[in-house]
């Protein structure tokens, strides 16, 4: 399995070392903050495929950092491993769009066995969701294989490229915030990167001119939209 990018939201410093230590030694990217609004900071500048956060946290507690997460980061998928283990507290974290919930004390080894099973099986539903082929307008795009035929013309492009047009066309006719792009694809958000997909909307551009009813709209310092005529 690929080195998966984790954030651990935990106030509490020994446990918090704790599983940075361990989980980095289970070849997890790990990256650990005390509070929500770190959180929320390190999420809108690094690309991270799962949250573990607490419940009980000063200044934002983990169920306000969830539902901030399921609005402004609605593609990353979170856990919570907290003390609250009454039902209506479950509830409440399932309700808030957790993907597990699991009840302190737990042995280092059984997180490891739940984190890769949920990654797993995430991961694979991605494949599932991306194999194409996908009309875009008159072209055919397979990111599997990251073609794009036009007619006769078949495109070869790179794996950026391709990761854009097909994070653009799950999004198609609705904007696409430069950020999550970002975030997404390139694993962070600055200023150099932005001038980087700038370039590649460009490129994909070039590839799409030759159907009129495709087009790919900036939104000025917001994102851009694939936009596809019905």
């Amino acid at each position: 399995m690929e080195n998966n990018r984790i954030l651990l939201v935990e106030d509490d410093n020994s446990l918090g070392y704790l599983l940075s230590e361990y989980l980095s030694m289970k070849n997890f990217q790990l990256e650990w903050v005390t509070n929500g609004a770190e959180a929320l900071g390190i999420l809108n500048q690094k690309a991270f495929d799962l949250i573990i956060m607490d419940v009980m946290m000063p200044e934002m507690n983990g169920f306000t950092l969830a539902s901030k997460v399921k609005d402004e980061f609605p593609s990353i998928p979170f856990i919570f491993l907290t003390a609250r283990s009454l039902k209506i507290d479950v509830l409440k974290g399932f309700s808030l769009g957790a993907v597990d919930y699991l009840k302190k004390p737990i042995e280092e080894e059984e997180l490891v066995v739940r984190i890769e099973a949920l990654l797993s099986r995430l991961h694979q539903g991605d494949k599932e969701n991306v194999q194409g082929p996908h009309q875009i307008g008159a072209y055919l795009f397979n990111s599997k294989n990251q073609h794009l035929q036009y007619g006769d013309t078949m495109i070869t492009l790179t794996s950026r490229e391709s990761e854009l047009l097909l994070f653009l066309w799950r999004n198609k006719n609705q904007l696409s915030l430069h950020k999550d792009i970002l975030i997404k694809i390139w694993g962070k958000n600055d200023y150099f990167n932005r001038k980087s997909l700038n370039v590649f909307i460009s490129h994909l551009r070039k590839y799409l001119k030759h159907d009129p009813s495709i087009s790919i709209e900036n939104v000025h310092n917001k994102g851009f939209i694939l936009k596809l005529q019905e």
